[in-house]
């Protein structure tokens, strides 16, 4: 490869693992924020813990990797591969920046798909993109924070139920201790899932650039995606702590605890399929369906509301933005 084909491919990873650093500090209030809402962990200790637990669970599975670098797009047909990685990750970062500087837990999963989708149509058209692993991503996506929301409802009613003869004191006291367990086992998870997509991401360029014939995840791609994520989430990210912890509803520890393993036991089951959710959508969920089993009137539904619709214009202002900065490049470079 000529050293403009080597200088591409190093920015790619320098933008690919900056998008995991920041996802790290953006999405941590994800597995921390409820702990820390209900003093189960203090900030600083809930920060490492996620920052260890992200980092084990980063390095354990590579099945998500896979799925975003073929998922969407064929790697080995598209000529400017490369430049459409550099156009996606400079939208995902400029969406996952605006987001966290006012606050909202919005998806890094949306930012990225949207903007890997928008590039792809930019640069080879609509006819580029492979709509049935694009579909499959998407439904993950969407149906994931709903079946959160379902569970997360059920198992409060549950431990409700169970629990109905404790003490509130004694309930206290034993679900802080719990929180810790489940805290630790979602920043896992979050590390399972969420830090393949960067992983994914460089597969792709490193393919569409010509450095690998295959869509195997190497050693020191999934080592650097790891490591790039901790650092961001012993970062941590408290604008959006504070909107997920406090904003949608008043969170005890039983509420942390069922809101906790209600999102682990679903990121679990998308890691294992290897689809790629948004652990921001599928614990703000559950944290809704936590607080509903416990009163509709319990969660602040007009947070809720701009959350959703955070979501929702997530993908398609994203997608546009990359065509956009993918066109501008074009300009300049190519």
């Amino acid at each position: 490869m000529p050293d403009g084909g080597l200088i591409l491919i190093i920015t790619v990873v320098i933008l690919a693992l900056a998008f995991d650093y920041i996802n790290g500090f953006h999405d941590t209030a994800n597995a921390i924020a409820t702990s820390i809402s209900t003093k189960a962990l203090s900030p600083r200790v809930a920060i490492v813990l996620a920052a260890s637990m992200n980092l084990l669970g980063a390095l354990t599975f590579t099945g998500v990797a896979k799925t975003i670098g073929k998922g969407i797009a064929d790697p080995f047909v598209l000529s400017n591969g490369m430049w459409i990685v550099v156009a996606a990750m400079l939208a995902a970062i400029i969406w996952n920046l605006i987001t966290w500087w006012y606050g909202i837990p919005s998806s890094s999963s949306h930012a990225l798909i949207g903007s890997l989708v928008g590039a792809v149509i930019a640069s080879a058209g609509f006819s580029a993109v492979n709509y049935s692993g694009f579909v499959n991503i998407l439904k993950s996506l969407i149906f994931s924070p709903i079946i959160a929301l379902v569970l997360g409802f059920a198992i409060m009613l549950s431990l409700l139920w169970l629990f109905r003869n404790f003490a509130p004191a004694k309930m206290t006291r034993n679900f802080k201790t719990f929180q810790i367990f489940s805290a630790a086992f979602q920043a896992f998870m979050h590390g399972t899932n969420d830090a393949q997509k960067a992983m994914g991401v460089i597969t792709f360029a490193l393919i569409a650039g010509g450095f690998q014939e295959t869509t195997d995840i190497p050693l020191w791609v999934k080592i650097s995606a790891a490591l790039a994520m901790a650092a961001g989430t012993a970062t941590g990210g408290w604008r959006i702590i504070r909107t997920v912890g406090r904003g949608i509803i008043k969170i005890q520890p039983v509420n942390g605890f069922a809101a906790d393993f209600t999102s682990s036991i679903v990121i679990l089951v998308a890691t294992l399929y290897k689809l790629p959710v948004s652990t921001t959508h599928v614990i703000s969920s559950a944290i809704m369906g936590v607080g509903a089993a416990k009163g509709f009137n319990k969660v602040k539904w007009d947070v809720a509301g701009k959350i959703v619709t955070t979501w929702i214009i997530t993908l398609p202002i994203t997608a546009v933005l990359a065509a956009v900065l993918y066109w501008l490049l074009g300009l300049l470079f190519f």
